[in-house]
């Protein structure tokens, strides 16, 4: 009986994480991402998959993230309608994002029909709010560490990552030729000793491990967030300006106003209102509060989340209204605003009015993907594109990359060699040449490393516990 692993998606790409787990009589999708940055990524979306949704059995999701979740309202479009397995905080946070993310789709198609500057008449989303909807009603929430059975004998265990609430690594046990083999899918792993999240748990016992690699070939570095930023943001108060700083709802922001008004009642920076321009990342941030009890957050994390959001320093912007308010608010202020990598949302409306103006500073907090408007910015950009016009840039900008809560090349090491040693580590969930960095670490430390590419298959090799190249997905 043959043991198949699809690379649907997050190979090649840090972008669109889809592994398709395939036996004669099981066919399971591990996550099911967006694709983002570069527009072939993008436009793989509007795609049909190179797989049946139909027949696919179940997802087990590793987290809530878009670039791994994202693409569920649009299976089930495709006509997707089993049972979708992940931790409770998982599926809370997924009722936040997806929703959020289909409300997105449909206004920002509505908005390129009514302004003309869509390449398709009519502009479509690429899924609604009722195919989030349906995705949501099929969410079966599993608590950690507690077997799962699936179809044909497979069966399933969730254990903690430490990137984001609700985040795991899923192990599978399957069933071939009358053994068991058993694959473990990181998802994405977070940092040790970092702020908000436990430590992941360490790597389970597998035969396979599928790892991701977005930051394999480099390291947070050690230096303060206020050594980082003190100067340019003291800089930009001078010279009366805005700081703009896109953050992810889910983690980041939180982050990033906890941090900037601890720094801020310490005198480290210049105390300044901040506008928190997310209804998502104030929804998230009560979901925080409500699992910090059950073991997932540093126990202080939500006595001082709730002393920052009650200290009149944050202001809450949730409609279109409070949002469009700070247009008519001069500097010195900050904005905190989704999206991570300016791809979508609020913050490109604010982005478009304060990036032509020297007097501003945009401060990037995360892993900026190839295609995004962020990694353009950081590559030297003279221009972005938005809303059909070509924005000049004249703010200064600074990448904060101690924020992100990707695990980096030294933790990924650290986490491997946590756990029994796995025949095969297939690196996922990156782009090539930070791949390329941790197969080259992973191999010096006797690991056999592969590095599948965007759309290819591997057949199970029983008895050795390698995989064998099936080539190109149909």
């Amino acid at each position: 009986m043959q043991l198949t692993l699809g690379f649907h998606g997050g190979a090649g790409t840090v972008t669109g994480s889809r592994f398709l787990v395939e036996t004669p009589d099981l066919r399971l999708l591990v996550d099911c991402g967006q694709f983002q940055g570069l527009k072939a990524l993008r436009l793989r979306n509007w795609r049909r998959p190179d797989f049946d949704p139909r027949c696919v059995q179940a997802v087990l999701l590793t987290h809530a993230h878009i670039d791994h979740s994202g693409y569920l309202p649009r299976l089930v479009r495709e006509g997707f309608r089993g049972p979708i397995y992940c931790t409770p905080a998982t599926r809370d946070l997924a009722d936040i994002l997806l929703r959020d993310a289909a409300r997105l789709q449909e206004e920002d198609a509505e908005y390129a029909n009514r302004k003309g500057f869509s390449k398709h008449h009519p502009a479509l989303p690429l899924f609604t709010e009722h195919d989030a909807e349906v995705a949501l009603s099929l969410f079966e929430p599993i608590a950690f560490g507690r077997e799962l059975p699936l179809p044909d004998g497979a069966r399933a265990l969730f254990a903690r990552s430490g990137h984001i609430l609700g985040s795991s690594v899923v192990r599978l046990s399957v069933a071939v030729g009358g053994q068991t083999t058993t694959l473990v899918f990181s998802g994405d792993l977070g940092r040790y000793d970092a702020p908000l999240h436990r430590d992941p748990e360490p790597l389970p016992a597998c035969e396979t491990l599928i790892l991701e690699s977005t930051y394999g070939g480099r390291t947070h570095g050690d230096e303060s967030l206020a050594g980082r930023l003190r100067r340019p943001f003291r800089e930009t108060v001078e010279r009366g300006g805005l700081v703009l700083i896109p953050a992810f709802a889910v983690a980041r922001a939180q982050l990033v106003l906890l941090l900037l008004a601890e720094m801020m009642d310490g005198g480290e920076l210049p105390s300044l209102p901040i506008h928190l321009d997310s209804p998502m990342a104030v929804d998230v941030t009560r979901l925080y509060e409500r699992y910090a009890t059950e073991g997932e957050l540093d126990p202080d994390m939500p006595r001082r989340l709730r002393r920052v959001m009650g200290s009149g320093r944050v202001h809450l912007h949730r409609s279109r209204d409070e949002s469009r308010a700070l247009n008519s608010l001069a500097g010195p202020r900050v904005i905190v605003s989704a999206s991570g990598m300016l791809s979508g949302g609020r913050v490109l409306h604010h982005l478009e009015r304060l990036l032509p103006d020297p007097r501003n500073l945009i401060v990037l907090t995360g892993y900026q993907a190839v295609g995004t408007r962020g990694r353009s910015l950081l590559e030297g950009a003279t221009t972005l594109r938005m809303h059909g016009r070509d924005v000049p840039v004249g703010a200064r900008h600074l990448a904060l990359d101690g924020l992100s809560a990707h695990a980096d090349r030294d933790d990924l090491l650290r986490w491997v060699r946590s756990g029994p040693k796995p025949r095969t580590v297939f690196l996922a969930h990156g782009e090539p040449e930070e791949a390329e960095a941790l197969a080259a670490a992973l191999a010096g430390a006797g690991y056999h490393a592969v590095r599948p590419s965007l759309g290819e298959s591997f057949a199970f090799v029983p008895g050795s516990g390698r995989w064998a190249s099936a080539g190109r997905l149909a």
